[in-house]
């Protein structure tokens, strides 16, 4: 069997073996590790997990997510109750800020505000990620902090040296303009890369990660 088969049958068998998600009408392509996930998934909270489970697979070096999220009928809710939902769940949560607010519309929910760090942006997304309802997401929360780029730089260059996912031989470089961080360079795994983005996101200052890093799988 190929390597390309191997990886294709690999994803199909991960999608299955995942008990909080439905594959039933997800199909799977895959050219040289370049994974595609096309079909329809009964919630957004789905969508985010199939390609989730995607990335668990070695030989996986990026999943393209092309699913379509179709809500059962019992699972629509009118923009005003998924509004509230969406914004009862970000006052819930004691890491949002309460500048962040969300609307919805035909089950599509955008948040707006500010905050002061990546990490907080993220959690208003994963907030109203698994709501009943929402079909997608559109993160427009700003991230309004200053810092200099040098000592963004070092801060993220520290944080990659003590995490233990990170190779000590790793060639990932950082480059830091006007508080958007640049990494390039290759990674072993998903696991590997996402250590590596979330390092960039902790650092105090940074607005925004732009992601070259290669998976060698």
């Amino acid at each position: 069997m190929s390597k390309t088969q191997d990886v294709h049958a690999a994803v199909e068998a991960e999608l299955r073996y995942d008990p909080l998600l439905d594959a039933t009408d997800i199909t799977v392509k895959n050219a040289g590790g370049e994974v595609a996930l096309n079909g329809t998934v009964p919630s957004y909270w789905q969508y985010l997990e199939a390609a989730a489970a995607a990335r668990r697979v070695a030989g996986v070096k990026k999943v393209h997510n092309h699913l379509e999220v179709l809500l059962p009928d019992p699972d629509y809710r009118s923009d005003a109750a998924l509004t509230t939902a969406a914004n009862n769940a970000l006052a819930w949560d004691i890491v949002v800020p309460p500048d962040v607010e969300a609307g919805a519309k035909d089950g599509n929910v955008t948040l707006v505000g500010t905050v002061q760090f990546g990490a907080q942006r993220d959690a208003a997304f994963q907030a109203v990620a698994g709501l009943t309802g929402v079909r997608n997401i559109k993160n427009n929360v700003d991230i309004v902090v200053d810092a200099d780029p040098v000592d963004v730089t070092i801060r993220v260059q520290d944080a990659l040296d003590r995490w233990s996912l990170i190779s000590d031989d790793s060639d990932v470089r950082i480059d830091t303009d006007h508080n958007v961080v640049t990494l390039a360079g290759h990674v072993r795994t998903w696991a590997e890369h996402d250590a590596v983005v979330d390092a960039a996101w902790m650092a105090t200052g940074v607005t925004f990660v732009e992601d070259d890093l290669f998976i060698t799988g």
